[in-house]
C-alpha cells in the first residue's frame, strides 16, 4: 500500500501539471472505488481552477477556485498516470487540464477513493476527524510520544500504526524506524523511556524525509505519477530483508503480527 512518502511523492509529480490549470475535462469511468464517488463530482470541478495540492496522512488533497476540495486515497494498487498513452481499463478517474494534460487515476483492486468537500471545512472530513498530528510537524516528538504512550500496553509497532496517535505511519516504515532507533516491535509502548521516545520521534522524521527524497518506495503496485519508481527500497534497513545480513551482523527475522509481516533484528533492537 502507498504510504506517506508516496503520497507525499505523488502530489509533489502532480504539482507541475495541475496547479494554476483549469479542468476542462472530469470523467469518473465507474461509479465506485472502494466506495460511490460523489455524483456532483463533475459538475463542481469541470471549469474549476486548482488553487493548490497538498497531502493528509496518506490522503491527497486538491483544492480549485470554487471552495472545494478533492480528496483521494491511492488504497492499495492506486497511482496517478501523467499524460498516458492510453486510457486502460483500470484508469477508473480521467482529468484533462486547459494545458492539455490528461492525468489518469489508475486503480486495479479499486481500494482508493475519491471524496469532494468544502475547502474551509476539511479538516472535518471524517477520516480527519480520529487522526493524530502530522509526524513531521513540530508537535510530534518524543514528548509527544511519551503522553500519549502513558499506561499503553500494546506493543510500540501497534500503537505507531494507529492513525488516531500517528497519522500516515504504515508498516514499512515503522519497521524501518524502530530499527534505527533500536527499539524492538512488540516493547510495550508505556515501557519506553523518555530518551529511546525522543531518538524513536528522530527516526520517524528521518527514514520519512529519505523515502520522500528518494521518491517513496517502488511496490508491486506503486510508480510516480511520471512512470518512475522510488528507489528508497534500496535503503530498507529491515523492511523485505528476512534472512539477510544487519549491518550488526546478525540475521534479520520476520514475523506477523496482526496479519502484517514486522521484520527486526533481535541484536540491535531491544
Amino acid at each position: 500500500m502507498p504510504e506517506l512518502p508516496e503520497v507525499e511523492t505523488t502530489i509533489a509529480g502532480l504539482r507541475p501539471v495541475l496547479e494554476g490549470q483549469v479542468l476542462t475535462l472530469v470523467e469518473a469511468r465507474r461509479a465506485d472505488l472502494r466506495w460511490p464517488i460523489p455524483f456532483d463530482l463533475r459538475q463542481r470541478l469541470t471549469g474549476a481552477t486548482v488553487t493548490g495540492l497538498s497531502r493528509r496522512a496518506k490522503y491527497g488533497l486538491i483544492a480549485v477556485d470554487r471552495g472545494d476540495t478533492l480528496i483521494f486515497h491511492l488504497g492499495m494498487s492506486g497511482r496517478w498516470r501523467i499524460d498516458p498513452e492510453n486510457i486502460g481499463t483500470h484508469d477508473h478517474f480521467i482529468l484533462e487540464t486547459g494545458s492539455g494534460h490528461v492525468l489518469a487515476l489508475n486503480d486495479p483492486r479499486r481500494f482508493g477513493s475519491l471524496d469532494i468537500v468544502r475547502t474551509e471545512a476539511w479538516e472535518d472530513f471524517a477520516p480527519f476527524t480520529r487522526m493524530g498530528p502530522e509526524p513531521l510537524s513540530t508537535v510530534f516528538d518524543g514528548t509527544y510520544l511519551a503522553g500519549v504512550f502513558a499506561g499503553k500496553a500494546a506493543p510500540v509497532k501497534a500503537a505507531l500504526l494507529d492513525q488516531r496517535i500517528v497519522a500516515g505511519l504504515g508498516n514499512i516504515y515503522v519497521c524501518e524506524a524502530l530499527h534505527m532507533a533500536g527499539i524492538a516491535p512488540g516493547v510495550a509502548s508505556s515501557r519506553i523511556g523518555a530518551a529511546r521516545l525522543n531518538r524513536l520521534a528522530a527516526a520517524i522524521k528521518e527514514v520519512l524525509s529519505a523515502a520522500i527524497l528518494a521518491g517513496g518506495s517502488t511496490l508491486r503496485d506503486y510508480a510516480r505519477p511520471s512512470g518512475e519508481l522510488g528507489y528508497f527500497s534500496k535503503q530498507w534497513r529491515v523492511y523485505g530483508r528476512e534472512g539477510e545480513a544487519c549491518h550488526c551482523g546478525s540475521v534479520i527475522a520476520r514475523r506477523v503480527d496482526s496479519g502484517r509481516s514486522t521484520f527486526y533484528c533481535g541484536k540491535c533492537q531491544r
